[in-house]
C-alpha cells in the first residue's frame, strides 16, 4: 500500500503556511504580532445580515439540504446585482450558480473542465488556486506575466504558438491577487476577442470588484461584446460585506461552463447552509451603504500605510483596488529573498506579511501586505519596520 498519493505529489509546500506557522507560534508565546498576512476582514457583517442569518436559522425547515446550485432567490439577488453593477444581464437559471466563495468556485470549475495534460494559461505571481486548482485536476500551467502590457500580449500569442497541446483555459485575476493591478474594459475587450480567435476558455476572478479606490470603479469581463460566448466570472461575498467565513460567492457567465460547474457541484457537495444563502440575498438586496464605508475604510488604511511606511524608509507602490499591496523588498534586502525577509521581519520587528514567493515564481523579490489592521496598528507596524530597517539592513 503506498502513502505516496498522485495529486499530493504534485503539490509544493504552501509556502505561506511557513509565515502563518510562525506568527502563530509568537502569539501562542503571548508576543504582539501585528497580521498584515492574510486578507482576513476585520470588521463583522452588517447587522441586518446577521439579523437575516439568525431569522432563518430558527426555522426548522431550514436544517435540511439545501440546492447545490444556490437557492432562487440568490441567483436572481446576483443577476440584479450585475445588472444594475455592470449594466450586464444574467439568466439566473441558466447563468448564475452560486459557490462556496470563488475559490471553491474555480477549484471545482477545473474539475469539471480539465483533462489530465491540458495546458492552462494562469499568471504569475498570482492567488495559488488559479494555478493548483488546475494542477489537482490534472492540468499543467504555462505562466503569463500578470502585468497587463504587451509583454502579456505576447506570451498569450507564444503560448498558443508553441505549446503542445495548446492551451484551452485562460485565467485572469484583476484587480489582481496579489499584485492589486487593474485594467479597463479595451483589455477585456481584447481578451475576449483574443480568446474566440485562439478557441480558448476565459476564467475570470473578480473577487475584489467591489474595494475600488480613488472614484475609479472596476469594469467585469462580461460587459466585454460576446464576453458571454467564451467567459465565466467569479465573485465572492468575503470582502464586500466582511462575509469572508461564510464562504459565499458566485459564477455567472457562458452557459456551458456554468452547466459544467453546476453539475460537478451536484456531485461534490449540497450547496452553502440555507440561512447563510438567506442572509446573502439581504446583503445584496439591502442597502449598499456598508460596501462604500469598506471601500472608503481600506482607502483609507491604503494612504495611511503608504504614508508611514515611506518615512520609515520603505516605499509602497500605491494599490488601485484591492485589499492588498505589492511591494518590493527594502533597500538592502534584496538579497534575502522574499521568504526569509518576511521570516526576519516577524522575528524581528512583530510584523506578519506574505512572501511573494508563495505566489509564484515572478512574485520573488516582492511582499504582499494587507490593509487589516487599524490606522494605528498600521502606524505602529510602521515605527517597528523603522527601527527592523535600521538593525538589520545590509
Amino acid at each position: 500500500m503506498s502513502d505516496e498519493f498522485y495529486r499530493i505529489k504534485r503539490l509544493p509546500p504552501y509556502v505561506i503556511a511557513e509565515v502563518n506557522a510562525m506568527r502563530h507560534a509568537a502569539r501562542q508565546a503571548g508576543r504582539d504580532v501585528i497580521d498584515l498576512g492574510m486578507g482576513n476582514p476585520d470588521h463583522p457583517p452588517p447587522q441586518h445580515i446577521l439579523d437575516k442569518l439568525c431569522e432563518v436559522a430558527q426555522k426548522p425547515s431550514a436544517h435540511g439540504y439545501s440546492q447545490s446550485k444556490g437557492i432562487p432567490g440568490l441567483r436572481k439577488a446576483q443577476a440584479k446585482y450585475y445588472q444594475s453593477r455592470f449594466g450586464v444581464e444574467l439568466d439566473p437559471e441558466s447563468e448564475v450558480v452560486v459557490t462556496m466563495g470563488s475559490k471553491e468556485g474555480l477549484s471545482s470549475m477545473a474539475t469539471a473542465i480539465t483533462a489530465p495534460g491540458d495546458v492552462v494559461l494562469a499568471p504569475s505571481p498570482s492567488y495559488p488556486i488559479h494555478t493548483f486548482g488546475f494542477i489537482i485536476a490534472g492540468a499543467t500551467i504555462r505562466s503569463v506575466p500578470t502585468t497587463p502590457d504587451e509583454r502579456y500580449w505576447q506570451a498569450l500569442d507564444s503560448a498558443m504558438a508553441y505549446t503542445v497541446p495548446r492551451p484551452t483555459v485562460l485565467v485572469v485575476n484583476y484587480p489582481s491577487n496579489p499584485t492589486a493591478e487593474v485594467v479597463d474594459a479595451a483589455f477585456y475587450q481584447r481578451v475576449v476577442d483574443w480568446a474566440k480567435e485562439n478557441n480558448v476558455w476565459v476564467l475570470s476572478d473578480l473577487a475584489y470588484s467591489e474595494l475600488y479606490y480613488d472614484g475609479k470603479p472596476t469594469p467585469s469581463i462580461l460587459q466585454a461584446k460576446g464576453a458571454k460566448d467564451v467567459a465565466v466570472e467569479f465573485t465572492s461575498m468575503s470582502k464586500t460585506y466582511s462575509m469572508a467565513g461564510w464562504r459565499m460567492g458566485f459564477a455567472v457567465g457562458n452557459t456551458t461552463l456554468i452547466a459544467a460547474l453546476t453539475r460537478v457541484k451536484s456531485y461534490l457537495d449540497y450547496g452553502a447552509f440555507t440561512p447563510i444563502q438567506a442572509a446573502a440575498c439581504a446583503a445584496l438586496n439591502g442597502p449598499q451603504d456598508v460596501v462604500e464605508e469598506n471601500r472608503e475604510r481600506y482607502q483609507h488604511r491604503r494612504d495611511v500605510m503608504v504614508e508611514s511606511f515611506g518615512r520609515a524608509g520603505w516605499d509602497i507602490p500605491v494599490p488601485a483596488a484591492s485589499m492588498f499591496a505589492w511591494a518590493p523588498l527594502p533597500p538592502g534586502f534584496g538579497h534575502m529573498g522574499s521568504l526569509e525577509f518576511s521570516k526576519q521581519l516577524l522575528e524581528h520587528a512583530g510584523v506578519a506579511v506574505a512572501a511573494g514567493v508563495g505566489y509564484g515564481e515572478e512574485g520573488e523579490g516582492f511582499v504582499r501586505i494587507a490593509m487589516v489592521e487599524n490606522e494605528q496598528r498600521i502606524r505602529q507596524a510602521a515605527r517597528n519596520i523603522k527601527k527592523f530597517l535600521a538593525d538589520h539592513a545590509r
